[in-house]
């Protein structure tokens, strides 16, 4: 449906509407826009695609189908592009400290294009894990009526009849340096796990943000686990187009959609699939976006009553092409809504509540990724936030799959990534060892680093869950075993985390949610007199500015006041 829109009350007025904005509607004729199309509503297609990974490279073409979508409505469409840093590729070196950096480039980038241009609507397609969270950030923060739209993931590869993913590699890295995988099979494998586009098909943190953006209410009904080369893409596309303008019509914004209860929602559809730790990081920063309260422990307070019921790569058998044939994050919602799990009220992009759609969606007994919540995985969910003098701003653990909720043993201490990998690769690792990875967090990495290569590399030597591994920086969302993640206050700040020496005693329970260090206090009292900071590498360019500015993990990890700090939202100049 065509709606007519009134300009005076739209931010793109300040750009096309009266004598004093001729030079500007010289540059819209320049590309060839007649004068009926200036008088529209500026609709803004943000990408985050290129050639830097399968994740994004169809991402370009799904936003350009999006214009047919916004012609429809009445709308002007205008794409541009931002940044990624895709984690896969720059996974276990140097590079990975840029990944989490580019969240915050891919929000500001966002803002500062629609701004500067004064878009009326935001459609947002991203693909790789931080551009997903990122692109949603960016519509909580400028609240112009928005959609989000995942790029995809990509389809399995099949390795001697079985289906893979990325991860089989980075595990299969371990497995040859045990010797227990030929260097031609790992050649073999590594050519086939990835056999297209997309991003990566295991419920990691790309796959983990696609189902918060469909739970909170911010995509399109069953639109983000459509893989990446199914041609239903483009009709998503086109329908996101379509439905933004209604949304713009409307005048229904973000944070209408965005509520504390949707966010409530959508941290526990992360534990009910078993998804990423980075959930628990990415949440907040959104809610920060939108001026609400709502940190590590709102998270891990949900996940701790949500059941488990999506049997999803890492911890167990499907990837996300197999969720979609299942009926995709509807019919997941559906059982949970039904158990009582999730609030039904909460407006969506579609103009309904979050309930009105559900009940679109008939349940499928015969699909076997996603049990009903009266049959789950287990009781309680697949993520769990944990607590204690270790880390008293918290810490969180991916138990889904995980045999084992308890561990105790020595601690085994390293101050970066690269000679915690380097000790695993030498197989110097003792079995009943408590690893801890320090001075990679948000600030002293700086970056917050995720630590798959380490981790993987364990999984593959057969230790995944013979010794556990805690560190202040981050997590895969592939990873699996006993890896707890966002300890805080992170060593760079003097946390409890900084003053583990080896061999001293830390228990950890992922039942009762804690994390402890059995030091007596006197002499943590000792040692921390005599801490001193510690200085990192990046003394200039983007990772200086960003440890300059950047905050607690627990909190989000991000780098601006927030929504609580305004004085005026972008779309209401």
């Amino acid at each position: 449906m065509t709606h007519q829109f009134d300009k005076s009350k739209l931010p793109s007025r300040h750009v096309s509407v009266g004598p004093e904005r001729a030079p500007h509607r010289s540059y819209y004729y320049a590309m060839g826009i007649a004068e009926e199309d200036i008088a529209k509503p500026f609709v803004a297609l943000a990408s985050a695609g290129n050639d830097s990974a399968p994740c994004n490279t169809t991402l370009d073409a799904q936003a350009d189908a999006a214009r047919a979508g916004v012609i429809q409505g009445g709308g002007m469409p205008r794409r541009f592009n931002t940044i990624t840093v895709t984690d896969g590729i720059a996974m276990g070196h140097q590079g990975m400290k840029s990944s989490l950096v580019s969240r915050e480039v891919i929000a500001d980038s966002v803002e500062l294009s629609v701004r500067g241009h004064c878009y009326d609507a935001l459609v947002g397609f991203a693909g790789c894990d931080k551009s997903l969270p990122g692109m949603m950030m960016a519509m909580l923060r400028l609240n112009v009526p928005s959609i989000f739209v995942y790029g995809g993931s990509i389809l399995p590869g099949r390795y001697h009849g079985r289906d893979v993913t990325v991860v089989d590699v980075f595990e299969a890295v371990g497995q040859h340096a045990a010797g227990n995988c030929p260097l031609k099979d790992l050649t073999e494998l590594e050519k086939v796990a990835c056999p297209g586009h997309g991003a990566c098909g295991g419920q990691y943190t790309a796959n983990t943000m696609a189902c918060v953006g469909e739970a909170i209410g911010l995509s399109l009904p069953n639109s983000n686990m459509v893989p990446a080369p199914y041609t239903t893409r483009e009709q998503i596309a086109v329908a996101a187009g379509a439905q933004v303008m209604e949304l713009l019509a409307a005048r229904i914004r973000p944070r209408d959609i965005c509520t504390r209860e949707a966010f409530i929602n959508a941290a526990r559809v992360i534990a009910a699939t078993g998804g990423s730790t980075n959930g628990a990081l990415h949440l907040p920063a959104m809610a920060h976006e939108a001026g609400i309260d709502f940190d590590l422990f709102d998270v891990a307070e949900a996940f701790k009553s949500t059941p488990y019921i999506a049997d999803l790569k890492p911890g167990g058998k499907y990837v996300a092409k197999d969720m979609y044939e299942a009926g995709g994050v509807y019919m997941l919602m559906k059982t949970m809504l039904e158990g009582g799990f999730l609030d039904g009220n909460c407006l969506t992009v579609t103009g309904k509540t979050l309930g009105e759609n559900i009940d679109k969606v008939t349940w499928n007994p015969d699909q076997k990724v996603i049990y009903d919540v009266k049959t789950p995985l287990s009781p309680t969910g697949g993520v769990v936030g944990l607590r204690g003098s270790l880390a008293p701003d918290g810490a969180i653990v991916k138990v889904a799959g995980m045999h084992r909720l308890q561990f105790t043993g020595p601690a085994r201490v390293f101050d970066c990534e690269e000679d915690t990998f380097a000790a695993v690769e030498a197989r110097s690792i003792s079995e009943g060892e408590v690893i801890v990875i320090r001075y990679e967090g948000p600030k002293g990495g700086p970056g917050m680093r995720e630590m798959l290569s380490t981790t993987a590399a364990l999984y593959g030597l057969g230790m995944g869950e013979k010794v556990a591994l805690i560190t202040d920086g981050r997590f895969s969302g592939a990873t699996r075993g006993f890896c707890i993640g966002h300890v805080g206050p992170e060593a760079a700040e003097g946390g409890p985390i900084a003053l583990v020496q080896d061999g001293d005693i830390i228990r950890i329970d992922a039942e009762a949610g804690t994390i402890d260090l059995d030091v007596p206090e006197e002499v943590l009292a000792a040692r921390r007199a005599a801490w001193q900071p510690r200085r990192h590498d990046y003394q200039s360019g983007a990772l200086w500015r960003y440890a300059a500015t950047v905050g607690p993990a627990y909190k989000g990890a991000v780098t601006h006041p927030g929504a609580s700090a305004e004085t005026h939202v972008y779309a209401d100049i």
